[in-house]
């Protein structure tokens, strides 16, 4: 006997693919400022996206990387391949409206995490180029904000849900 979750599984995509894109200083969560971001690593965040999509019957591609272009390079790249996008563009949220045209471009779902609450933060930081673009944010939650927002995703993913 099947259980609802299982039955879930069985009728979505099997080609559901979700990148999350994690932007520059992202690669020393763990050491940096865990005040701020907390003390789980990178790897420990991405394992545990691996295994909720794993869970939820979606293929997890992590990328990092501190270089605007190489994050560029990668939307672009997924663009056919992948359903959707999560996204903690760090400190490029506030200045690169080159990253969210590149988002705006592949019409993919985007939902941007922030590990922090950037608007109880510095004045700079309230201010998102991605968030007008994203179908939803997710901020202040630390790393769980990553698992909420693949959730988010999925269920969006789900048979008969709205978009």
């Amino acid at each position: 006997m099947s259980t609802s979750s299982e039955s879930a599984k069985a009728s979505r995509p099997s080609a559901c693919h979700v990148a999350v894109i994690h932007g520059p200083n992202l690669n020393l969560l763990g050491t940096r400022e865990p005040e701020v971001y907390g003390s789980e690593t990178l790897e420990e965040i991405n394992a545990r996206l691996l295994a909720l999509g794993k869970e939820l019957g979606i293929a997890v591609t992590p990328f990092q990387s501190n270089h605007e272009g190489e994050i560029i390079d990668f939307i672009h790249s997924i663009r056919e391949t992948h359903q959707g996008i999560i996204v903690n563009p760090g400190g490029l949220t506030h200045t690169s409206v080159a990253l969210r045209d590149a988002l705006a471009a592949v019409a993919l779902p985007v939902m941007e995490v922030h590990l922090s609450n950037t608007h109880a933060r510095e004045r700079f930081r309230r201010r998102s180029y991605i968030s007008p673009i994203a179908v939803g944010v997710v901020m202040g939650l630390g790393p769980p904000g990553y698992e909420f927002a693949l959730r988010a995703l999925a269920a969006r993913f789900a048979p008969g849900a709205t978009q």
